[in-house]
Formats: C-alpha cells, structure tokens, sequence
C-alpha cells in the first residue's frame, strides 16, 4: 500500500511535467542564438558554484571529497560546454549539396533526469547543459540521500537560464523524490526521454518504462600492464585515477592485470604515488566488508582508505590513496573482482598477454560488459590485440580510465553518462551528448531515376548465356542508366531463344 509520500511524489511528477511540457513549447522557438547565450550563462554560473556545490553534496552524501567533486563540477561545467557550444541545435544543420540532402533537428521534448547519489550535482549540471543545448526541457528525481544538493543545482541553473531568457520551469527537479514518484516520471506520457544515471535497477526501470531510454551499465574496467609499458607513468596515472573521488566515478579502474615480469617493480611504482599493499590477513579483513548479500556494501562507497579501514580495524597512514589487495580468482561472489565503487583495487598477475587479455574480458563479462578498459603499453600490436577482443566501448591506452573514459585526458566527446552499447544492454555506446537529444529530420530530393526492374532482368538472363564473341559495350551513364546499342541487344536476344528451344 502507498504511503502519503508515494501518492505527493506520484502528483509531483505530474505535475512538473505539465509545467516542463508548456516551457519546452517555448523554448524550442527560439533562435539559435538566444539558446546559444542561455546555455553560456548556466555553464558560467555553474562554474562559479562549483565549489560550494561540491561541499553541500559531500557534507549531504559522505561520498567522496570536496576537491575532487569540485573538479567534476568544473569539468561538466567548463569542458561539456566547450564541446557543445558551437554544435548546432536549431533548424537546418547541415547541407550536402552533392548528394542534395538536408538535415533539420527538432527537440525530443521533455526529459527525465535521473541522478545519482555519488556524482549529484556534476550529473546535474551535466544534464541541464546538454538538455537545453538541445532545446529541450528537463525535470529531475535525484537519490533522496543527495536531495539538498541536487536542489540546489538545479535551482542555480534553472535561474541562470531564466536570466538568459529562457522560459520558467525549464529545468525543474523533484522536492518528494520516491521510488513510485520516479516510475511515474519515467512511464508518464507527457515524457519523451529518460536520461537514467544510477544503480542497475533504477536504470533497467528506465528501459522497461516504455520510453526512449539512455542508460549506463556497471563500470567493472580492468587495466592491463604490459612489459613494454612506462611504468612510472603507469603507476602515478592509475593511482590518480583510481583515488579521484575516492574511486565513484564508474570509468575507474576495478583490477590491474600485470606481467609477472614487471610485476615487483610495477607495485614499488604504485607505492611510489600512494598504494598500500595488503598483506593476505589484512586483505581478508577489507574484502569482509566489500560486498553484503551478495552486492556491493553502500558503506564503503565513496569512503577513504583510512575509513575503510577504521571499519575493520586497520590504521592505514595519511598517504595512502588506494588499498591493493592480490587476487587469483574471477566471479560476482569474489569482492575483489567486482565493481567497488570505492580506493580498493585488486591485482592480478598474469604470464604473457594472452592470458591477460582472457583475465581482463572475464572482469568486463562478470560485470563491466560494454563500458572501459584501459591499456599501458606501448607496442602497438598488443593495443591492437586488446582491443580487437575487448569487449569495452572505450578503450583507454596509456592514461587514467577515470579521466580517458569521460573525455578529460582524451578526445572522447566529454560526459558523465558512458553508454555501454549492445554489451551492457544500452541503446547506445556513445558518451551521451546534446546530439542524443534531438530528432534528425532528413529532406532527401530526388538524384536518379529507378528503371532497374526490366534491365536487371536481361542482364541477369545473359549471365546463362554464352556470349562469347559477341562485343559488349554494356555501360552506365551518371543518371544509373544502362546504355546499349540496339544491334547488340538483338543479338542478346536471338542467343537466349536459342538456348531456350
């Protein structure tokens, strides 16, 4: 039975989606310019709030730090923009007059944001860019846990485009967040679109809901070490990548898979930038805590390695960035195999980069299929190798997953929801931009003629036919007609009744 909150939450929805119905009408009449300016003005505002932003949501959460989620604030609000600024998103954009086609794009409509706990107000600000870029209108239902701060976001941006000259209620995010609040969000017919970031089942919600659905799949990316690889450098990148927001961002490294060969001198580069080897009694105790009933313990999430090991009584200096612990075994009950969503990553240590390339597709196939795989190596042929065979859709090589999967370190579109493509069961494998926002229309004016039906059928006849001795001057002009003289055709002609008879 539905409790008052369920039933307010349920009305909400309905609610903003009326509201957000009447503002997109409005929003997508205007010109390219003004969506241009608006959108300037929520990034600009964004970035000045991203430090403030940052502090609510981890005082709120607990997940994460301060530094690092101003840092993904910065990013959706200054690196996003930069990669949408100049995209077009109003009436025709684009004109092949060779091939005489033109394409016009139209907004979806309305849009359902959904936020996660880990990354609210980066996700937010990410959405709402993109979302309005696209002349769209978005309503978000953040994760209860994080309500505050999403709020907050969305308000700061709402104003910043309302100050633009965009309509009221174009950006607007749920205060009664519920489980049955967000269905009837997702399912409501006055959606068009759901953009869901969050856990497994709230995004399979998103794609049983009926609607058009860009969701993500679990991000359990492995990292392979090959002998040719700059170790140094290696090690300094997967520590920084790994401990960034205390290992939430779903694109972080899960499991280093190294050489036997390289392997010592490998995990001294990694105490170097901040690891913490564990013993096998000490990993005992962390993996304890990793995973309850069977899924990834909440407590952990987002969590210092100092935190984490005050909860199983193990005092890990200051210094220390990311908890290593050695591993043999692959499956969903093995804790250091699978998705930790917190500075804990496993090892494994391999003979030749065969077997590498089998231990890193078991990792993505028990829990990562579709999402990233990093690469530190060197020899092209090995990279060409992995990624031939992985089953990831972004292949990272020689830079931090964290930062190479969301477009930070690489030319990778930049943004914070991944699609895992068929692999992970998304519709997409694309990191989700503006572009994904919209409807292409295409006009398509007419360039030849279709009079294939009658001339294929000679030909084909002729191809029983021996026509040797014959000269055949069979071309076709540039409109995709056949040309041939009529003293040939007879000739065609009396050979197939002859081999008829």
């Amino acid at each position: 039975m539905m409790t008052d909150l369920d039933l307010l939450s349920i009305q909400e929805a309905r609610n903003l989606l009326q509201k957000a119905k009447e503002a997109q009408k409005k929003l997508a009449e205007l010109p390219q310019d003004q969506i241009d300016r608006i959108v300037e003005c929520m990034a600009l505002k964004a970035e000045k709030h991203a430090s403030f932003l940052a502090r609510m949501a981890t005082e709120e959460t607990g997940f994460g730090n301060e530094t690092d989620k101003t840092t993904k604030n910065l990013f959706a609000a200054k690196e996003v923009y930069t990669a949408i600024k100049d995209m077009k998103t109003v009436g025709i954009i684009s004109v092949d007059e060779n091939k005489q086609v033109w394409e016009i794009v139209e907004p979806v409509g309305v849009i359902a944001g959904i936020i996660p706990s880990t990354n609210p107000t980066s996700t937010i600000i990410f959405k709402s860019l993109i979302a309005v870029k696209a002349r769209n209108a978005i309503v978000f239902s953040p994760h209860p846990s994080a309500l505050k701060c999403s709020l907050e976001t969305a308000k700061i941006m709402a104003n910043a485009a309302q100050e633009a000259g965009a309509p009221k209620e174009i950006i607007q995010c749920m205060e009664y967040p519920s489980l049955p609040g967000t269905k009837e969000l997702m399912s409501h017919k006055l959606t068009d679109m759901i953009l869901a970031t969050g856990g497994p089942g709230m995004v399979k919600s998103a794609y049983s809901s009926g609607k058009p659905a860009y969701g993500v799949g679990p991000g359990n990316v492995p990292v392979y070490v090959h002998t040719s690889a700059n170790l140094d450098q290696a090690a300094q990148h997967i520590i920084e990548s790994k401990s960034f927001g205390y290992g939430t961002i779903c694109a972080s490294e899960q499991a280093v898979v190294v050489e036997r060969e390289i392997k010592q001198a490998f995990i001294d580069k990694l105490k170097k930038y901040g690891a913490y080897l564990l013993s096998k009694t000490e990993k005992e105790k962390v993996e304890s805590i990793i995973l309850t009933g069977g899924t990834l313990n909440s407590k952990i999430v987002g969590k210092s390695p100092q935190a984490i090991g005050k909860m199983v009584g193990l005092s890990f200096p200051k210094d220390v960035k990311v908890l290593v612990g050695e591993e043999e075994k692959i499956g969903k009950d093995v804790p250091f195999a699978v998705e930790k969503l917190s500075p804990i990553l496993a090892l494994y240590t391999v003979d030749g980069w065969e077997e590498g390339c089998d231990v890193c597709t078991r990792l993505l196939e028990i829990g990562g299929l579709g999402h990233t795989f990093g690469i530190h190596c060197k020899d092209h042929a090995v990279i060409n190798a992995f990624a031939l065979k992985q089953p990831a859709s972004r292949i990272i090589v020689n830079s931090g997953t964290t930062f190479g999967g969301i477009g930070a370190t690489t030319a990778i579109f930049p943004s914070l929801t991944l699609g895992c493509g068929s692999y992970g069961n998304n519709i997409t494998s694309d990191n989700i931009g503006a572009q994904h926002l919209m409807n292409v229309k295409r006009v398509a004016f007419g360039i030849r003629e279709m009079n294939y039906a009658a001339k294929n059928e000679i030909v084909q006849s002729t191809e029983m036919t021996d026509f040797s001795g014959i000269e055949k001057k069979i071309s076709m002009d540039q409109g995709g007609n056949f040309t041939i003289s009529r003293e040939e055709i007879a000739e065609i002609v009396k050979r197939i009744l002859a081999d008829m008879k």
